[in-house]
């Protein structure tokens, strides 16, 4: 088998992290900064999915390509994760699935959704009650789900960047990273806590309540997939948190007064 070197393993999660949810994160602590010393955290706002053109069909385009570009990294994980080796003739090389090797595919999905609805409501109940304690002590701002207007492909478009979140922040933070730490001599407790930490700062722009939130169930999820090195479940689970927030808030929040 090729084996790259650790600086080389080094570099290449650096960049991935610098096109991905690296970028995001620190974006993301900037914004925070913005938000706390411009006012009171509680009164601040953070909006998940925006309009990005009052043009009908151009707003579409721009979120249809948003989502498209956001998985790139996806596909360079992939790429990287494809692993090369000697065939056994020692006269050409061979590749293990990236999509194997992590767990990425639909090899057992009646295992896969049951995990992943367990999960879902593992992480989702809680999540709501560590958001009303946030709101509470003012240190989570009000999260608005959609602010994408009412058109015919709105929840469609909804359900694709509720999935596009889904399997980027799984594939890359879990089965990617914990990957690549493994490769860099780190023990698993540290592996998961830098990938769970990751997975909290990319979500500080919320506040900090949203941060913990995000750290501990990156936690749980890493766990999972420790043991089970498959991130399908964890992309169904987040998935399907994703859905019923962006859906249900687009559907249902103006009727119960929250939008």
């Amino acid at each position: 088998m090729l084996v790259p070197s650790r600086r080389r393993l080094r570099i290449e999660v650096l960049i991935v992290l610098g096109l991905s949810l690296g970028q995001s994160a620190v974006y993301s602590v900037v914004q925070l900064l913005d938000k706390i010393t411009s006012a009171p955290l509680a009164q601040g706002t953070s909006t998940l999915n925006n309009s990005q053109s009052t043009r009908e069909y151009f707003d579409l385009t721009y979120q249809l390509l948003e989502i498209f570009f956001a998985l790139v990294p996806v596909v360079l994980v992939f790429y990287f994760l494809t692993e090369q080796h000697r065939t056994n003739t020692g006269n050409g090389y061979g590749s293990v699935s990236a999509f194997t090797k992590i767990g990425f595919n639909f090899a057992r999905p009646g295992m896969d959704m049951l995990q992943g609805l367990g999960l879902a409501a593992l992480i989702g109940v809680p999540s709501l009650g560590l958001y009303a304690v946030g709101r509470a002590l003012g240190i989570t701002t009000a999260i608005i789900p959609s602010a994408l207007d009412p058109y015919w492909w709105t929840v469609p478009v909804l359900v694709l960047s509720a999935v596009r979140h889904a399997i980027v922040e799984e594939v890359i933070v879990v089965g990617y990273l914990l990957d690549r730490f493994g490769k860099f001599g780190w023990s698993v407790p540290l592996a998961i806590l830098a990938s769970s930490t990751l997975r909290g700062s990319y979500h500080l722009y919320q506040g900090f309540g949203p941060f913990i939130g995000n750290a501990v169930m990156g936690v749980v999820f890493a766990l999972i997939y420790t043991k089970s090195r498959r991130v399908m479940p964890l992309v169904i689970a987040h998935a399907l948190l994703n859905i019923v927030a962006f859906v249900g808030f687009s559907l249902f929040g103006r009727a119960v007064g929250l939008g």
